[in-house]
């Protein structure tokens, strides 16, 4: 594997105009183009590198592009009950179906006390956390999980069946940042793995596995293996039992089956974007969206408190041999925002290429990035 040379760091408000002018020049409207950059420069900003700028590409513009994927987002309603909605998103941008879906719930909760959203029909809807969040930003308590395509073998076996299936949860505390826990039930969601093809890295053995048990290392050959069927990302907890791999297998389950039940959406393969001849097709993704309006429960400064205290006594706790700080959800997330908005978001060589082609197809003349080289027809 080659070595690579430093990322590009470039101002986080840069790249999200250029990302929210790349979705118009899609055929994205405006308002919801807007909604789009935000949620994958946010990815950025908080250290998501696997979900954002460099999904830009290879995710949204190629999709559109294809036709797999409509850049216009027809979101209709299927049923809307007291505290309970299912909403179908016609294939449109994951990201304003999430966002208008979220924003939903936190109404009903503010009603209800608990709001939640089910939603068919969607597509890939960048950084999970970015909705929990939300619910935080209006004082409450957060929840959402996705399924995607087949990558997680269950435990004991080696097919790829369920999707990398993040649940996620956000919570007000008294801290400077909020408790943000957002993660995949594998060890590693493809983003990651593609993020490693594009530094040309291999990947530690124990995170993918073959039809024939073995370990995969090479990540571009993950990648195709991952689309062929003939590799498997492995649950938390890795294969087996030994260090409890089917409890990531469990929690894998239990966000397909909200993401797809409570909706009568797809699930499993339906989710494979493939036909039976191999073709692309839309993959329509499901999610599910919980906001609890802790006033409902308690004053929100009490809440707040009890939760402060309890990561702060966390962090203060016993530390390991040569460990220097114990960290709780949220916070590297935090440190990573403040490090990034003065120091800028690292680009790597692939995503910078990948910035230059799309400029130049959409005809974005006004972009010139300081990574490309001197070039006297612009003055430099």
């Amino acid at each position: 594997m080659k070595t690579n040379p430093p990322a590009a760091r470039l101002p986080a408000p840069l790249l999200e105009r250029f990302m929210r002018d790349v979705f118009i020049g899609l055929g994205v409207p405006n308002a919801d183009a807007a909604i789009c950059a935000n949620v994958l420069i946010q990815a950025d900003r908080l250290g998501f590198d696997s979900h954002g700028i460099s999904r830009l590409k290879p995710i949204y513009y190629d999709r559109i592009r294809a036709g797999t994927q409509l850049a216009r987002t027809r979101l209709r309603t299927v049923r809307n009950r007291g505290a309970a909605a299912v909403l179908d998103g016609g294939n449109g941008m994951g990201h304003v179906v999430a966002h208008r879906a979220m924003t939903l719930a936190i109404q009903k909760a503010k009603t209800h006390g608990l709001g939640m959203v089910a939603v068919r029909n969607s597509t890939h809807f960048g950084i999970a956390g970015y909705y929990p969040l939300m619910a935080v930003r209006a004082g409450m308590i957060g929840l959402c999980g996705t399924n995607a395509r087949p990558s997680i073998a269950p435990t004991f076996g080696v097919e790829n069946m369920l999707g990398t299936n993040p649940l996620t949860f956000a919570l007000p505390t008294s801290d400077k940042f909020p408790f943000l826990l957002d993660c995949a039930t594998s060890i590693i969601q493809r983003g990651k793995v593609e993020i490693h093809a594009k530094l040309d890295q291999p990947l530690p053995k124990g995170w993918v596995i073959s039809h024939d048990g073995s370990f995969q290392t090479d990540p571009h050959a993950v990648l195709a293996n991952l689309i062929a069927g003939t590799a498997a990302l492995l649950p938390l907890g890795g294969a087996g039992e030994a260090f409890a791999g089917y409890k990531g297998y469990g929690y894998a389950t239990v966000v397909e089956i909200l993401s797809a039940a409570l909706q009568q959406g797809a699930f499993l393969h339906q989710l494979s974007g493939r036909d039976a001849r191999g073709r692309a097709i839309p993959i329509p993704i499901g999610h599910f969206f919980l906001a609890i309006d802790i006033r409902h429960f308690i004053p929100l400064p009490a809440f707040k408190k009890t939760a402060g205290a309890i990561l702060r006594q966390l962090r203060a706790s016993q530390k390991a041999p040569g460990q220097k700080r114990i960290y709780t959800a949220g916070e590297k997330e935090y440190l990573t925002w403040k490090e990034r908005s003065k120091k800028g978001v690292p680009v790597n060589r692939e995503t910078q290429r990948e910035m230059i082609a799309m400029r130049n197809e959409l005809g974005l003349k006004k972009y010139r990035f300081p990574f490309e080289p001197m070039d006297p027809c612009h003055g430099g």
